[in-house]
């Protein structure tokens, strides 16, 4: 029996090439895509597909988001990160909203097939050298790994691209939220992080690796 992969990426030539992909293995066959979390969460439904592939970076809710609604609905749903980002905080929060595994895009193109045939066998399969240690951002600061994993998935979104130096409302047409909304979750973020400056922010992302 094949391995039927739903595929979750926001670009349509990205998803076309990892489709080309999973199609030379005769035992993967995908059954369906989707270009926003919101749509993978329906199709999950309607195809129940042995293993998701998803990007973390898209508009509306985002990729952790979109993985801890999945799980919620189904805690045996097998997800596979497969992300431009390799720094360890994407790792860890992928794998507590349910991941069951985390590759990177600059991978080399076989290890998306051993990845989705893992996860699909019931194992979990990260890349290597993804859970490696970090050393502490800075003596003497608060710890921001355990201050970062309080921040909820859309917190997460919204403190990266303020971080990036996207304003406000570019923010919220990247996430396609209410100004207001994002306004809200920047309070939210900085009285978290215990920072109150944007420039404190992008700092702090840069000290963390997530820039």
């Amino acid at each position: 029996m094949k391995i039927r992969v739903l595929l979750v990426d926001d670009h349509a030539v990205v998803r076309a090439g990892f489709r080309l992909l999973l199609a030379s293995v005769d035992a993967i066959e995908v059954v369906a895509e989707a270009s926003r979390c919101e749509e993978a969460c329906k199709l999950y439904e309607d195809f129940r597909p042995d293993v998701v592939v998803m990007d973390l970076s898209m508009p509306g809710i985002g990729g952790l988001e979109g993985i801890r609604r999945i799980t919620a609905r189904d805690a045996e749903a097998k997800i596979l990160v497969f992300s431009i980002h390799d720094e360890k905080v994407y790792v860890e929060r992928a794998l507590a909203a349910g991941a069951k595994g985390y590759i990177t895009k600059s991978s080399a193109p076989e290890m998306l097939i051993t990845a989705v045939q893992a996860i699909a066998g019931g194992e979990d399969y990260i890349e290597a050298g993804l859970k490696a240690s970090d050393a502490a951002f800075r003596a003497g600061q608060p710890d921001y790994q355990a201050l970062l994993a309080a921040l909820s998935p859309k917190e997460f979104d919204v403190f990266r691209l303020l971080a990036k130096g996207l304003t406000t409302h570019e923010a919220a047409d990247e996430l396609c939220l209410g100004v207001k909304t994002v306004a809200n979750y920047s309070t939210q973020i900085k009285a978290k992080l215990k920072v109150n400056t944007a420039a404190e922010l992008a700092r702090l992302a840069i000290g963390l690796k997530i820039l």
